[in-house]
């Protein structure tokens, strides 16, 4: 049992801190942002390399950058916070001492070890194999090994979130079931156990690959197996950054879910089929089976789907519906227009809502359609997708988070307020149009990974059109924007936490404290209400987006039908 003294209380929210689980969700958290900062400036050379007019760097720092930017980006940063998250999660949330703190601690440097070797493998020049690192690409032993050290790490750290719930239970810190937010990152470890899994499974033969103990790794069998890893680290994410939308909205608003049990169904559709959606990486391998890549790509898709459109009715309603119970009903959208848009967690929040559903979610399900990957398949367009999903839903579901949970954890004030309210337009819009600009370019075929688009010392070339080479620019562009977002993000991180005022103790209340409204974070019930009519006309528009672009693409498949 936990003693009175390992625990804070805290002035803002009223939640139990338990102080082991307070410095490893600091350090985590603050780790994460380091790695975005580097790992943003490899992805400013990649969009200014890839900038015709521009055209940065030679091939080789290309590569270089290029491995860098999605090895820092997709595990690092956001592994780093998703396990700051975890014990957010399971320690505060359920007002539960953390399981195993020096397990944890462990952990962390096992990552932080991990990632490091892989950083300086990439940086020594001999491992710039790209994110995907395919064989028989092969790079030098400390890039897998690095790799395979941060996988144990973050696995560690899951058996301890695991082992807090079991801790919280037996010790009855929480009344009924687990705050959906809760149910949430148990969704997103039950899947990082399973990614795990399948990097150990392919990444530990290919490290003794290049040590030379194993002769040959089998190209489609490595592929196979790494996109069980590689696709599925993404849907921690998925599962990780809805559960922070969950939270945001009742940190902020006192929201609770239009319906837990719904809202829980769709996290267990994740766990069981969202996974399956690493089969559109592989779609054009002749050496998979039709059947494979049709159950894939349509009954288990599908599932997969809903339980998206789900999240994406049930957050924004159930801030309607909270909005709508402090008074705010006039029309349809009176609860919408007085939300605090200049506070950067909702403002952050409601981009990564819409860009994740309209930008990431509609391509998404595109490229997911055995048929219609065949014209996107390795263009830019799959990158463009991604920054949708990765960027502008993790990344940006993140940095809204961290703004109401730095200040809360190290009791400062921002540094920057002032620009604070603009970083979350400025890095979602930038990021956004970066994702529009990189698919529209991959529509028109331009190739996903080649370092000059213009194909300048070729000795066969090939033309595209003129738009392009627009839309490679536009792409540049606004990578500037995002990053001056990131930028500031990064300042006000770092700048609180080192610089920030200190918040003053506020005086011991003579009654009892009201519940705060982030309490509803912790809470288990729904919002009892299904009136929430403002978005549903908002789904309604998402749906006729959907229907209309999906059928688009297959008009633009039929135009390549004549090559055969």
């Amino acid at each position: 049992m936990a003693t009175t003294a390992q625990f804070r209380t805290c002035p803002d929210t009223g939640f139990r801190i338990h102080l082991a689980a307070d410095k490893l969700i600091k350090w985590n958290a603050v780790t994460a942002v380091v790695f975005l900062l580097v790992g943003g400036l490899f992805g400013l050379l990649v969009a200014l390399t890839r900038w015709p007019a521009v055209h940065l760097l030679p091939a080789d720092l290309f590569y270089l950058a290029l491995t860098a930017h999605g090895l820092d980006v997709l595990l690092v940063w956001i592994i780093f916070f998703e396990i700051a998250v975890l014990y957010f999660a399971c320690s505060i949330l359920l007002n539960s001492r953390l399981a195993a703190p020096k397990v944890a601690w462990l952990a962390y440097w096992l990552m932080l070890v991990g990632a490091v070797m892989t950083n300086i493998a990439v940086l020594r020049g001999d491992s710039s194999v790209m994110f995907t690192s395919y064989v028989p690409m092969q790079a030098a032993p400390d890039f897998y090994l690095g790799i395979i050290l941060f996988a144990v790490g973050a696995l560690f750290a899951c058996f301890v979130f695991f082992g807090t719930l079991v801790i919280a239970k037996q010790e009855k810190t929480y009344e009924g079931s687990v705050p959906l937010v809760t149910f949430g990152a148990l969704t997103a470890a039950i899947i990082a156990v399973f990614t795990i899994a399948a990097g150990a499974i392919i990444l530990v033969p290919t490290l003794f690959w290049s040590l030379g103990y194993i002769s040959n790794i089998d190209t489609l069998m490595y592929k196979v197996v790494w996109w069980g890893m590689g696709h599925s680290s993404q849907q921690i994410n998925v599962a990780a950054h809805i559960a922070v939308w969950y939270a945001l909205a009742a940190i902020l608003f006192g929201a609770k879910p239009l319906s837990e049990k719904v809202s829980r169904g769709a996290f267990l559709l994740y766990i069981l089929f969202l996974q399956l959606a690493s089969a559109h990486h592989l779609l054009v391998e002749p050496g998979l089976a039709a059947e494979y890549k049709i159950f894939n790509t349509s009954y288990a898709l599908y599932l997969a789907v809903l339980a998206s459109m789900i999240h994406g009715l049930t957050v924004p309603g159930s801030i309607e519906a909270a909005q709508r119970k402090k008074g705010l009903t006039k029309g349809l959208y009176e609860w919408l227009r007085k939300a605090p848009w200049s506070n950067p967690s909702f403002s952050g929040l409601a981009l990564s809502i819409i860009m994740f559903g309209f930008l990431g979610g509609i391509s998404g399900v595109m490229m997911g359609t055995e048929q219609l990957n065949l014209i996107t398949h390795n263009t830019t367009y799959v990158p463009g997708h991604f920054h949708a999903t990765v960027v502008t839903g993790t990344t940006l579901a993140f940095m809204a988070l961290a703004y109401w949970l730095v200040p809360v954890l190290w009791q400062r004030e921002l540094v920057l307020p002032g620009l604070a309210k603009w970083q979350p337009y400025l890095f979602g819009i930038g990021m956004g149009l970066v994702s529009l600009f990189l698919m529209g370019a991959g529509t028109l075929g331009v190739p996903r990974r080649h370092w000059d688009m213009a194909f300048s010392d070729a000795a066969i070339t090939h033309d595209f059109p003129a738009a392009a080479f627009l839309m490679m620019g536009l792409n540049g562009v606004a990578a500037l924007i995002a990053t001056l977002g990131g930028v500031i993000f990064i300042l006000n991180m770092v700048g609180t936490i080192l610089w920030g005022k200190k918040k003053e103790a506020a005086p011991a209340p003579q009654a009892a404290p009201e519940p705060q409204p982030a309490a509803a974070a912790g809470a288990y019930g729904g919002a009892g209400t299904m009136a929430v009519p403002g978005t549903f006309v908002l789904a309604l528009v998402f749906l006729a987006a959907f229907v209309l672009y999906y059928f688009v693409n297959w008009k633009y498949l039929a135009s390549v039908w004549g090559l055969s």
